[in-house]
């Protein structure tokens, strides 16, 4: 039998740990590890992180912490596939109790006590915005792709979502979660979702420069990332533009409204692509995860972190049951599975999806014992965020 170099073992090493997390003096270094799956998070991985983070917040020898990832993406979401089958082969409650520890995550990241720096190259959806858009400072680049494309699955923005778009300037928040638009870097940075904006080829050095920070004052950290950030008031001024036509369109009161609306522009704007773009995305979406977006986004403006987190359960919750609604399983099998992108929404339109189903979503489980209502240990509020909008 063949032995195995040390390197070789190394580098085999490696790609068995789905999460790598290293010690540099003070600063500490957590890093997604399937770039294969383009880091989608698995059960292992929101373990080991939350683990890992609440050792580091409790160190007094630790100043700050880095989240990253490896290869062409931070993340792009929870592995939908295996959650998905273990509901499937399984329980419902498989996939809530999976979701129940992604969102105690993402609340120890939002209320974390100690400065957090998220480097985001790459890739960043659905679960990925989860752990990224909660930290206290958010850097982005050029390379950036940001999208929140729930409604397409049948699902709806979550991990927190409700908290992070509805902070958005105007409605560019309801923008973002009924069309899943996609960003670039500098427009994250121009509405608010991101803190800086720095050049890919520059990370390397800010990381490094990270790296060796002797102090948790957050306007220490704030001084090494200044040194390599950039602005750009171009994108300021074209999402200037682009906002006063969300506006209009993403403030009417339904979801049959902005759809209209969104149509009329189109009629006045047909070169404006994104307005094309929003339609047609919003019309292949899940008519039910629209309805459930729009409300969840404009309850989330007047509550805080847990009560988002808290609600944003329970819907899921109520989803993955299949009581009330299918439509996550159906987004799944015409995405993940089956992969012929032609899911069957039921109900097909939104005039079908009436006020009291989306009521039964965002009510509490009464009927079930495998469900309990969210509970999140009490924290102070992070005090590190420096965003929301440039404008």
């Amino acid at each position: 039998m063949q032995s195995l170099s040390s390197t070789e073992l190394f580098r085999r090493d490696l790609t068995e740990q789905p999460v790598l997390f290293e010690e540099h003096s003070g600063v500490r270094k957590v890093i997604l590890n399937r770039p294969s799956k383009l880091n989608s998070l698995n059960l292992e991985m929101i373990s080991q992180m939350f683990s890992k983070l609440k050792i580091y917040e409790d160190d007094p020898t630790v100043n700050a912490v880095i989240l990253k990832g490896n290869g062409k993406a931070f993340c792009a979401g929870g592995d939908v596939f295996q959650i998905t089958c273990s509901m499937l082969t399984g329980h419902w409650s498989f996939g809530a109790s999976f979701y129940k520890k992604q969102l105690t995550l993402d609340h120890l990241i939002a209320t974390y006590k100690k400065p957090l720096v998220c480097l985001t190259n790459g890739v960043v959806m659905g679960g990925g915005a989860g752990l990224s858009m909660h930290a206290s400072f958010r850097v982005v680049t050029e390379k950036m792709v940001f999208a929140m494309p729930e409604a397409i699955l049948g699902i709806f923005p979550d991990v927190g979502a409700s908290h992070f778009l509805s902070k958005l300037p105007g409605y560019f928040g309801e923008y973002l979660g009924l069309t899943g638009a996609r960003l670039d870097g500098e427009t994250m940075l121009a509405c608010g979702l991101a803190t800086h904006f720095v050049f890919s080829k520059d990370l390397p050095l800010l990381e490094h420069a990270l790296s060796s920070v002797d102090s948790s004052n957050a306007s220490d950290i704030l001084s090494v990332i200044n040194n390599y950030a950039c602005k750009s008031n171009m994108k300021e001024e074209e999402l200037h533009k682009r906002l006063k036509s969300i506006n209009r369109c993403f403030s009417r009161q339904t979801v049959e409204g902005i759809l209209h609306s969104l149509e009329e522009e189109l009629l006045n704007n047909s070169a404006e692509k994104w307005i094309a773009e929003a339609v047609n995305s919003m019309k292949s979406a899940s008519p039910t995860s629209l309805k459930i977006s729009l409300r969840s986004i404009r309850e989330g403006r007047g509550q805080t972190i847990e009560q988002c987190l808290a609600r944003e359960y329970t819907i899921f919750c109520n989803i993955v049951r299949r009581k009330i609604t299918n439509d996550f399983y159906e987004g799944s099998r015409a995405i993940f599975f089956d992969k012929d992108k032609k899911p069957k929404w039921e109900p097909p339109k939104l005039e079908l999806v009436g006020a009291e189903m989306v009521d039964m979503l965002f009510k509490a489980i009464e009927d079930d014992d495998d469900w309990n209502c969210l509970q999140l240990p009490a924290r102070s509020s992070n005090m590190l965020d420096h965003a929301r909008s440039k404008l």
